[in-house]
């Protein structure tokens, strides 16, 4: 197709073998049209023989559509463009669906904001919703994700190019990435080829800068609102974008009768049952190709509707099954921390219960910027997803809090968040929270996490929310809260002088120390989701001595 402006992108088209007049399914593609997103989803040709019509469009300067890529500058105008031409094209019905992962939610979004009436229903699956917090979480630089996908952006640009230097160096680096340069999240090898793409705009763009609003779905949010689009968001445990997943589900869940979330224990991608290493069982091999074709049936061949279930599906990552809601509960317990000034020394001394200890103490942090408390699991570890933390946990500039052992089950499911009373003696601080079940056998498997920058450090109480997370802790089974000042390469480590840490040497970073007060006139506490039918009573969390 060309576009008004004359640019011209180039699709593949995909039919069922009889001839008739279908609905179309629409994926625009980041990462070429010929990949089609089937790292995750079955080919577009099983799609077509379920009773599409199939187009997998590459945007504009990417794959082999001409123009440049600018993410999310004119997805609006380019998306709601193709929306309009798919639904005319041959044997289309004029009824047209988006569906696709990751770049390819997220410019779904922004279509459902531009002029296409023919648009009909979204599948965004594992996508951005709010670009500034794609770059950053909380004013901290997601490093490792913006560092890694910006080396894969920059070596096509250069591959289209017919740079074949840049590209073969560019491949390399994303096997490798190279943090090693005087300022870690400004690499060399992206400032020598940043003419090939926005990279290097991003990172000299600050979290607080309007540009990200200009191409934000957020911005759009009452405009998409009004079109009562049926949607099914999918998300995983251990994607990095799903924040923005459960975020975006929860700002558009009322504008229709027909909008679900989906949320596996899966990363990025692929969705497969075992992750980091834990086998999270059959279940987790969840067939979402048929999630798809159900929905797509339903809200665009108006087939019936299945059996009446709640609009929110969660895989429970401690009884390995999923779980039905109708929202996410919003029950929470205050836990207390405790201990007796050791608890970086010792995962013993940090407790977490209901009782508050009879006096204040305080816990000590000092993150050594040589040595940062490393990325272990969770988004961005290698692997990916839950493994055992114990030998993070047991470092020295790791504060852990810990429940005695669990008398019965309870069910944890929602957004954990952290409140603690905090200290610095340096201008400015990261704090890393991460919520992890220890088994019965002393593993540690996070559950969920959450990252801040504080540009200018103030002593008193901090807020930090963590992911949302379900997970149904056994007997026996203890909950773990672990802090720390780093988590090295995910996010840049913080000099602790109040410099920009996407800006600023390593040479300027200085040794920062964070006190964690607790007790009776400090409280430090974790406020934990629980569901309905769990009661966390005094004698199953008792402060420990």
């Amino acid at each position: 197709m060309t576009l008004k402006d004359g640019a011209r992108l180039d699709a593949d088209v995909y039919r069922p073998a009889a001839p008739g007049s279908y609905p179309v399914l629409l994926q625009r593609q980041a990462y070429s049209r010929r990949i089609a997103c089937s790292i995750c989803y079955a080919h577009p040709a099983w799609y077509a023989a379920h009773g599409y019509i199939v187009v997998v469009q590459d945007v504009r300067g990417r794959g082999t559509s001409e123009g440049t890529f600018r993410p999310g500058e004119t997805e609006i105008e380019d998306g709601a463009e193709t929306v309009e031409w798919a639904a005319r094209l041959d044997g289309a019905n004029g009824d047209v669906g988006m569906y696709g992962f990751s770049y390819q939610a997220y410019n779904q979004l922004l279509a459902a904001a531009g002029d296409c009436p023919s648009l009909k229903a979204l599948a965004p699956a594992m996508g951005p919703w709010n670009p500034a917090h794609w770059a950053y979480e909380n004013g901290a630089l997601q490093m490792k994700h913006m560092i890694g996908w910006g080396i894969q952006i920059t070596a096509e640009a250069a591959r289209r190019a017919g740079d074949d230097e840049a590209f073969s160096v560019l491949q390399a680096a994303g096997s490798n990435l190279p943090f090693n340069g005087p300022v870690a999240a400004m690499p060399q090898l992206l400032q020598k080829y940043r003419h090939y793409s926005h990279v290097m705009d991003w990172l000299e763009t600050p979290v607080d800068s309007p540009y990200w609003h200009r191409i934000s779905p957020v911005t759009h949010v009452d405009a998409i609102r009004a079109r009562h689009l049926p949607m099914l968001f999918v998300g995983g445990w251990f994607d990095p974008f799903l924040p923005a997943t459960v975020e975006s589900f929860q700002a558009l869940a009322t504008s229709s009768e027909d909008i679900r979330l989906i949320v596996g224990p899966w990363i990025h991608f692929p969705w497969t049952r075992k992750v980091g290493s834990v086998d999270f069982g059959p279940e987790a091999q969840r067939n979402v190709d048929i999630d798809h074709i159900r929905f797509f049936d339903r809200v665009l061949k108006g087939s019936p509707r299945e059996a009446e279930h709640r609009r929110i599906e969660l895989f429970d990552m401690g009884l390995k099954t999923w779980r039905q809601y109708q929202d996410l509960p919003n029950t929470t317990q205050a836990l207390l921390l405790g201990g007796t000034g050791r608890t970086s020394m010792d995962p013993q001394d940090g407790s977490l219960g209901l009782r508050q200890a009879s006096d204040d103490h305080v816990e000590h942090i000092v993150h050594d910027p040589w040595r940062p408390a490393p990325t272990t699991g969770g988004y961005y570890g290698v692997p990916t997803g839950p493994v055992d933390r114990r030998m993070t946990d047991e470092r020295g500039d790791v504060l852990t809090f810990t429940t005695q052992a669990l008398e019965t089950s309870i069910e944890i499911v929602g957004e954990p968040a952290v409140e603690l009373d905090l200290s610095c003696d340096r201008p400015s601080f990261d704090l890393s929270c991460i919520l992890s079940v220890v088994t019965s056998d002393d593993k540690v498997f996070q559950i969920s996490s959450g990252y801040a920058h504080y540009r200018k450090a103030r002593a008193g109480r901090y807020q930090l929310k963590l992911a949302t997370t379900c997970a149904t802790l056994k007997k026996g089974e203890r909950l773990r809260l672990s802090i720390a000042g780093a988590d090295y390469p995910a996010y840049p480590v913080n000099p602790g002088t109040g410099e920009d840490p996407v800006m600023t040497p390593k040479t300027h970073a200085v040794v920062t120390t964070i006190a964690v007060h607790h007790g009776p006139s400090r409280a430090s506490l974790l406020r934990l989701p629980v569901g309905s039918a769990s009661d966390i009573g005094s004698d199953r969390y008792r402060a420990g001595s």
